[in-house]
Order: C-alpha cells, then sequence, then structure tokens
C-alpha cells in the first residue's frame, strides 16, 4: 500500500479564522457541560475516556426498552463476517403492529471507539418507529482500537445481509430498508450504502445520514476553523481516526470503504438524508458529499443548521433549533417512505 504523510494542517485557515456563532440556546448549553466533555481525546487517554463514557451513557435493557409494553424487543445473535464473532442485533417495533413494517437498521456513533446498540433505541423508538410504524434493528458493531477498519463495517454488512435474507421471520419489508446513523454511525451507512452497491447485497430504499463523520484526512477548511469550539477538536479527531485504521492511517490510497468521503464514484446509491451544524468540525465533508452525491445523478436532501455544534439535539433537545432538525428527519422519512408505498402516520 503506498503510503502519504499523516493528514496535517492544510495551512489555508489562519489562526484567528473567524468561525460561525452558536445559536443562542445551543451556546448556554454547551457552556453549561463545562469543561470535561470538551477536553482532547489522545492516545494517552483513550481507554479513560471510554470508561467514563460507558459508565455515563446509558444502556438500557430489553425489558426496560419494552416501555410497559410499547415495544417489542428482542436481542439477536446473528453469524458474524467470515472468521469473525457473531454480531448482536436489537431488534425492536411497536407493540401490536401487523407487519411486514419498514425497517430503519440504525448504526450509534461513538467515533466508532465508543457507544452501544441500546442507548440510542430510547429516542429513535419514540421519534420514528412509533409514529412512523417502522421496525429498527440497532447493531452492536466491534469497537476500534480493538477492531480496526474493516471490521466494524463488514459486522454492519453481516446484520444487514443476514437481517434481509429472514425478513420473514423478523415480519419487516425486505424491499423498504432504510440505513442510517448519527456522526460515526452516518460514516458506517454511508459506506455501508457503498459496499451494499459494490457487493450487490441488499438495495436500500434510503440513508439517513446525521452529521456523519466521512472524512480522516482533517483537510477542510470546517475541519480547523471549528476545531476546538464545541465538543470536538483535531486532536480527538486524529486520535480516532488512528485508532479506527490502524496502519492504514495516511496512506494516500485509503478505501473509501473506511471514509466515504474519499469516493469519487457516488452513482447508484440509495436516496440520501444528510445534515450537519454549520459550526462544526464536519460542516464541509458532508455539504460535499451531498455535492458528490448530486454530481453523480443522485438524491440527496441536505440540511445545515445555523449555529449548530456537532450533537447538538442530545445536548439541548428542547432548543428549537433541535425541535426543527428532528422534525425535518422524520417528515424525510415519513416521504421516503410514502413515496415507497408505505404510509407513515
Amino acid at each position: 500500500m503506498s503510503r502519504g504523510p499523516a493528514p496535517d494542517r492544510p495551512g489555508r485557515v489562519p489562526e484567528t479564522a473567524p468561525a460561525p456563532p452558536f445559536d443562542p440556546e445551543l451556546s448556554v448549553a454547551l457552556a453549561a457541560l463545562g469543561a470535561g466533555p470538551r477536553e482532547p481525546v489522545t492516545p494517552e487517554n483513550l481507554q479513560e475516556r471510554r470508561a467514563r463514557d460507558a459508565a455515563s451513557r446509558p444502556r438500557p435493557t430489553a425489558e426496560e426498552l419494552r416501555a410497559d409494553g410499547r415495544f417489542e424487543v428482542t436481542e439477536l445473535r446473528v453469524p458474524g463476517p467470515r472468521g469473525a464473532p457473531d454480531v448482536t442485533l436489537v431488534s425492536a417495533r411497536p407493540a401490536g403492529l401487523a407487519g411486514p413494517l419498514p425497517l430503519l437498521y440504525y448504526l450509534h456513533g461513538g467515533a466508532m471507539v465508543m457507544g452501544n446498540a441500546w442507548s440510542v433505541l430510547p429516542r429513535v423508538l419514540s421519534e420514528w418507529a412509533l409514529p412512523l410504524g417502522l421496525a429498527v434493528i440497532s447493531v452492536e458493531y466491534r469497537l476500534a482500537p480493538e477492531t480496526q477498519y474493516p471490521g466494524p463495517l463488514e459486522d454492519c454488512y453481516a446484520g444487514l445481509v443476514w437481517a434481509v435474507e429472514h425478513a420473514a421471520e423478523l415480519d419487516v419489508d425486505a424491499d423498504r430498508v432504510i440505513i442510517g446513523g448519527k456522526s460515526a454511525g452516518g460514516g458506517l451507512a454511508a459506506a455501508l450504502a457503498l459496499l451494499a452497491r459494490d457487493r450487490g447485497g441488499p438495495e436500500a430504499l434510503g440513508q439517513l445520514l446525521l452529521c456523519p463523520m466521512l472524512d480522516d484526512r482533517n483537510s477542510t477548511y470546517s475541519s480547523h476553523q471549528m476545531s476546538g469550539r464545541g465538543l470536538w477538536d483535531l486532536t480527538s479527531h486524529t486520535t480516532v481516526w488512528q485508532a479506527v485504521l490502524g496502519d492504514r492511517y495516511g496512506a494516500a490510497d485509503l478505501s473509501p470503504l473506511a471514509a466515504p468521503a474519499r469516493a469519487t464514484d457516488l452513482a447508484g446509491l440509495p436516496p440520501a438524508y444528510i445534515e450537519v451544524g454549520s459550526a462544526e468540525m464536519f460542516r464541509d465533508e458532508d455539504i460535499a458529499y451531498a455535492n458528490a452525491i448530486w454530481r453523480a445523478g443522485g438524491q440527496a436532501e441536505l440540511h445545515v443548521w445555523s449555529g449548530a455544534y456537532h450533537g447538538f439535539d442530545g445536548i439541548a433537545p428542547k432548543a428549537a433549533v433541535s425541535l426543527d432538525a428532528r422534525d425535518a428527519r422524520t417528515r424525510w422519512l415519513r416521504r421516503l417512505l410514502a413515496q415507497s408505498g408505505t404510509k407513515g402516520a
């Protein structure tokens, strides 16, 4: 594999570059968090940060997710990639709904080094599954640095293939599968759409990419302009990409399946919903990804939320911009389902 130098500062962002201001409500919520969550992630503190995240991140049990009978929840162990462990899938759906239901195949965030399949489900179930009549599968993919690329992506692909092949027993519609995720999960969802296309695998109805982590190169204007202004900075970004890629970090010929922003062929992908904040590091790479889909003749709906930083709706869920963002996602999902012949509520 040919290698170039590790990604470095592009030299075109002045140290005093002005930055888009934060939305006032979001700014208050960010300040209330204090300095701890804004501490850079480094190779030296990565394990401690992972332990802190695991201790603070809710991990509801299947019984808790059932919410007094509102949802049916099952934890499944399915065959993983060849030579790898089985993959855990958390399957959930509104109770009592006759199927087959459309399926949201969801990949959690956490920079591919943190997070779990259970913690994201309360919001996914209440905001999308219940009002839209969706089944949901959340994937417990392996994390870096213990499992580096392509392991996490292959876990996601193995789970997707299994779900589609077992659609009848899951009581889901194999022709109405939407893949989605947030942050690192959004990047994995984008890569999964590329991998399924390239392998002739399951064809998704759409891809829901929420502030997706797409680019390992740290070369965009926003990656430097917004570094350290919100909850993420270049040190943290470099640390997690090194954890995910290992010796491949900095490779000139890195596969776009590892970092979808490197893709040069985005033809033949399912329609995409892409959102990002104007005041976050991922802004430019996410906007560029939507533009590349359009240039390839594809469909993408892009939302850039003014004054929003990474993870804004989780930190300030009642802020007006957070409510608008959640409403826009739901409207896109409802429209996508309606166009496919399924009527959301």
